[in-house]
């Protein structure tokens, strides 16, 4: 009965990480769509490293309160998530600007291959048939949703490549240091979110400018549109957190796999908002496709030999926390 309760619970707070995160990144896109769609503020890398110095100063405020405990997190390992994750969000924009959108759609799902890779050659992981044909059927869905026009060039491959290979790193480090430094979400973003916030905010203006031929300073910013901003960067603290707790509970793969809900989600609230993409039967054909792939893939991961380790081990450094915002980062047995 106690392991009921037990595996009940864990249930519970698995579809609260989920809701909270499918909630916070669908709001984000459509705020910022409309911010910079309806009000013309192009300046993407400067607003995402506004939005890591709301995450920081939330981080400063908790651990001000006494909700978040010291913790430790070596430098060279802080480096090379930045790296990882700053040459993601720009790779990811450079890639949207200089391919169309049908390729920019197809890299952005090559991220779970390529998170597969890396899952089974660092952490020795192992999936079952069913597990990797739901996979497969992910990934057929959601690319019947939103690929069209497929054209490449050289200096685009590149870009989608470099975002594709950097967002994969990065969502493996962050379920490889919560593993190994015992981190919770809060504490890692803690150590991340002011580095990442100091970088972007550096190179962002001048990286902006390259895209946009724009500059942000020079922009008429008015009392809408700095509530759009201030309101985008609020939500972003939600969405930043609930990827640490997701990726922390489950890994790499199952956020990305699970996380294709959202695409959905955007397509049918582009289409109810802004309604300039129709619904029409190819999309509503692979919504339906990727829909199913999702659940047998919660089935078949979550079953004895779905998806699991292989004998292998993660040395971890311990670290005493107590507090109301730590959660387990006991995530071995976890998908």
């Amino acid at each position: 009965m106690a392991l009921s309760s037990k595996a009940d619970q864990k249930a519970a707070v698995d579809v609260a990480a989920w809701m909270f995160n499918v909630v916070t990144s669908v709001g984000i896109i459509i705020v910022n769509k409309a911010l910079m769609a309806t009000y013309g503020f192009s300046f993407a890398t400067t607003l995402t490293g506004l939005h890591f110095v709301t995450t920081t100063l939330m981080t400063a405020i908790l651990r001000w309160l006494g909700y978040i405990q010291s913790s430790h997190l070596p430098f060279q390992e802080l480096l090379k998530f930045v790296i990882f994750a700053n040459f993601s969000i720009v790779g990811m924009n450079v890639s949207l600007m200089w391919n169309s959108v049908g390729f920019y759609q197809i890299a952005k799902l090559s991220m779970i291959p390529v998170s597969c890779f890396l899952e089974v050659v660092l952490d020795k992981m192992r999936y079952s048939r069913d597990t990797k044909l739901s996979i497969g059927i992910v990934l057929l869905g959601v690319g019947v949703c939103t690929v069209t026009d497929v054209s490449v060039n050289t200096k685009g491959f590149v870009a989608a490549l470099i975002a594709v290979w950097s967002t994969s790193l990065q969502q493996y480090y962050v379920h490889y240091l919560q593993r190994k430094y015992s981190l919770s979400s809060f504490n890692l973003l803690g150590h991340t979110a002011p580095a990442q916030a100091g970088s972007l905010l550096l190179v962002g203006p001048f990286l902006d400018y390259w895209m946009t031929n724009k500059r942000v300073d020079a922009y008429d910013y008015s009392p809408v549109t700095v509530m759009f901003i201030i309101l985008s960067c609020t939500i972003a603290v939600g969405t930043n957190l609930s990827q640490f707790i997701c990726i922390g509970r489950f890994t790499a793969v199952s956020f990305q796999v699970i996380g294709h809900m959202k695409t959905i989600l955007v397509l049918i609230m582009g289409f109810l908002f802004f309604g300039k993409e129709g619904l029409n039967l190819q999309v509503v054909i692979g919504m339906i496709i990727a829909v199913v792939g999702m659940i047998w893939y919660g089935n078949a991961s979550s079953k004895p030999g779905g998806k699991e380790r292989r004998s292998h081990s993660l040395p971890t450094s311990r670290q005493h926390k107590h507090g109301s915002l730590s959660e387990s980062t006991e995530i071995d047995g976890k998908v």
